[in-house]
């Protein structure tokens, strides 16, 4: 603290008030202020998905690439399963996300959306919006194929019952989540928005 002692000696009111001022108006360098390096990256990052949000088919298409590709390794390596079925239920918990509301209804006295076509038109909102869901899934699928060129991670398994292990997880959670759907009355994508027409001449 500024000691009124040291500010007293040998200054007159106004200098006074100026350095209480000063004090109190100097900034205090933040202990937690990143890197310029990572604030560099962040930046450029943030540009990159800014650049790829309008893109929504091309980055998909990229996607369905890596899986492909993902698929093949696989298939050459005939190893990695529980690589695989790690990638899958993380896959899984990402698309009940994307599939959700971002607001329960049970938890909500708002309706995620009209029920009545006279009521005011709102879109659905996501918990996981689609360009979240696509970074999550991308960076998912890059760091699965990483993993396959590692081989400490090709641990022995079984994989059939891998394989009828995530069907059933599969089913159990799409058949909850659709009974979700139609116990609240949404669909998980935005619908009935009005269409607004021009009232001049028409040519």
């Amino acid at each position: 603290m500024l000691r009124l002692d040291l500010v007293d000696q040998g200054h007159s009111a106004e200098d006074k008030s100026h350095l209480v001022m000063d004090y109190y108006t100097q900034e205090v360098p933040s202990p937690s202020s990143k890197p310029e390096f990572l604030r560099f990256c962040e930046v450029k990052i943030q540009h990159l998905y800014d650049v790829l949000t309008p893109y929504a088919v091309g980055r998909w298409c990229f996607t369905v690439l890596l899986i492909f590709f993902y698929i093949l390794r696989v298939i050459i390596t005939q190893g990695y399963h529980v690589v695989t079925y790690v990638m899958g239920i993380f896959l899984l918990n990402r698309l009940i996300d994307f599939l959700s509301p971002k607001i329960v209804p049970e938890t909500s006295t708002d309706e995620v959306l009209p029920t009545k076509s006279s009521e005011e038109f709102r879109p659905f909102l996501r918990k996981l919006p689609e360009l979240k869901f696509w970074n999550s899934c991308t960076i998912c699928l890059f760091i699965s194929i990483f993993c396959t060129f590692l081989s400490f991670l090709d641990v022995p398994v079984f994989w059939p019952i891998l394989v009828m292990y995530f069907f059933l997880l599969f089913y159990v959670t799409m058949k909850r989540q659709i009974s979700h759907m139609i116990k609240y009355r949404y669909l998980p994508f935005t619908y009935g928005k009005p269409r607004h027409q021009s009232n001049g001449m028409r040519f």
